[in-house]
């Protein structure tokens, strides 16, 4: 039963099942919810908050000028070829997994610099099927 403020008495406070909706524990700390807000508490030691201060921050690699695969297939058709500029929209392969043909299309407007991989080939998750300027 999730008390009101004005129902808790300073007795009860101490406990956090009384006026939490939600609590989950995560990596040194908690994860606390509670009428849409959310926090997460991380817990550390004077030395571990020092040295996480120091610890750079690892950035997601840069794959905008990249066409990945987004699930494993075989390459069926490549509609472009190198050198071509290709318009948003624009099919450029089309994959074949699950017996489905699924047509890659292009994210925005560019110009096709390599392409790595060729009719027949079969893919894993996030290979490059080819790169642009």
């Amino acid at each position: 039963m999730i008390k009101k403020p004005s129902n808790i008495r300073p007795s009860e406070i101490t406990s956090p099942e009384n006026y939490l909706n939600r609590r989950d524990f995560i990596r040194a700390g908690a994860r606390l919810r509670y009428r849409g807000a959310d926090l997460k508490a991380v817990v550390r030691t004077p030395r571990q908050a020092e040295l996480f201060s120091l610890m750079p921050e690892k950035l997601p690699p840069d794959t905008s000028k990249l066409l990945l695969c987004p699930m494993p297939g075989l390459i069926v058709k490549i509609h472009v070829e190198a050198g071509q500029e290709v318009q948003e929209g624009q099919a450029l392969c089309t994959v074949e997994a699950m017996k489905m043909e699924n047509i890659l299309r292009a994210e925005k407007k560019g110009v096709v610099k390599k392409i790595n991989a060729a009719a027949g080939a079969s893919l894993k998750v996030d290979d490059v099927i080819m790169e642009f300027e």
